[in-house]
């Protein structure tokens, strides 16, 4: 019931979700990233960032003073299937493929030489806007 419990309390954060749901669509993600879709500063990034990896759904790996993530599937039964059920729920969501298109801006914008740096991150974030409520649904 532990396993349960802590899994389901991490999701419980709308910030961490949407982290998890970038991590499950996209191969390794830097705090810079997380913080430019998802609109969060570094500390709050990096502390979901950690707070997902102590419930061992990431995994991580210095290179230098940089950070990355990606998802690490779990050995627990409980949470691998929740988490492709998760995968494939919030695929569904509009708001899931807005954040998705937002880290291929991010990512084209951020590969064409500009420097993944907090500065680039907090004006990517303000000047697409932050992401919505994932779940609520966006009309367009």
């Amino acid at each position: 019931m532990k396993v349960a419990v802590r899994f389901f309390r991490v999701l419980g954060d709308e910030a961490r979700l949407k982290i998890l749901w970038l991590l499950l669509n996209h191969r390794e993600l830097c705090v810079c990233d997380v913080m430019a879709i998802v609109g969060i500063g570094q500390s709050k990034a990096s502390r979901h960032l950690a707070t997902l990896r102590q419930a061992g759904l990431l995994i991580d790996r210095k290179d230098g003073l940089w950070s990355y993530y990606s998802y690490g599937p779990s050995s627990d039964e409980l949470t691998s299937a929740h988490c492709e059920l998760l995968r494939s729920t919030l695929a569904r969501l509009p708001d899931a493929e807005e954040l998705l298109e937002r880290l291929k801006s991010w990512l084209e914008v951020s590969s064409d030489g500009a420097s993944c740096t907090k500065d680039a991150a907090s004006a990517f974030a303000a000047g697409k806007g932050a992401m919505t409520t994932l779940g609520k649904g966006s009309k367009r």
